[in-house]
């Protein structure tokens, strides 16, 4: 009886943990449906929209759907509202700015499959039909592939598991604007990216594309 009051006692606090809100700032996107944020303190958090996948930067729209996200929040403050922590160590939310739903846009727009749970959110479906019929974004091409069967295909060019899998956190990383100057002092990737946006360090982007320290950074 112990043990079980024990687990439905761990059950309940993570399930706590993980309905959380919270305001923050978008420094960072990374892809059409996950971004990096900035809290009042502590590192950038990377969140993974919900709900919704869009395609890998190397894949066909991928620069498209990146470009589409970073339009709507980056620079900007967003509310997160969590609903899971993956694999990778991301939370995984819903955003909103300015009372509208970031997930839902990106689907509106062409630039998401809807990717809901069972695939059974009418919400969701609808807007995918939508923006299907209307030929927007994705659906203008001829040639689509959802991004799990892109990756498969492109499973030995593309290690994005690996990519993705890269702690946001480390031992000896830095978030304080301290004397870090080069690439060679990073840590993370996403040290960089803070490095870069808040500490405004723009040796970290010599060719100024906005991504720094390719070798951390590259297929992010």
């Amino acid at each position: 009886m112990r043990s079980a009051a024990l687990i439905l006692l761990l059950a309940c606090m993570a399930a706590t943990a993980q309905a959380e809100q919270f305001t923050a700032g978008v420094i960072a996107v990374l892809d059409g449906d996950t971004v990096l944020v900035l809290r009042n303190s502590g590192p950038p958090v990377k969140v993974r929209l919900a709900d919704i996948d869009s395609p890998e930067k190397a894949q066909p729209g991928g620069i498209a759907a990146k470009q589409s996200l970073a339009g709507l929040v980056l620079h900007k403050l967003v509310n997160v509202d969590v609903r899971a922590v993956d694999n990778y160590g991301r939370l995984v939310a819903n955003l909103t700015v300015d009372g509208k739903s970031v997930n839902e846009e990106q689907v509106r727009r062409g630039m998401a499959w809807e990717y809901s749970h069972y695939h059974v959110d009418k919400t969701y479906i609808a807007l995918q039909s939508e923006a299907q019929q209307a030929k927007r974004g994705l659906w203008a091409g001829a040639e689509i592939m959802e991004p799990a069967q892109w990756r498969k295909l492109h499973a030995t060019e593309t290690p994005s598991t690996l990519l993705h899998a890269r702690p946001s956190v480390r031992a000896g990383a830095d978030y304080s604007c301290g004397s870090k100057r080069h690439c060679s002092q990073m840590l993370t990737c996403d040290e960089a990216y803070f490095y870069l946006i808040q500490c405004n360090v723009k040796s970290l982007d010599p060719n100024r594309d906005g991504v720094p320290c390719e070798h951390l950074c590259a297929g992010r």
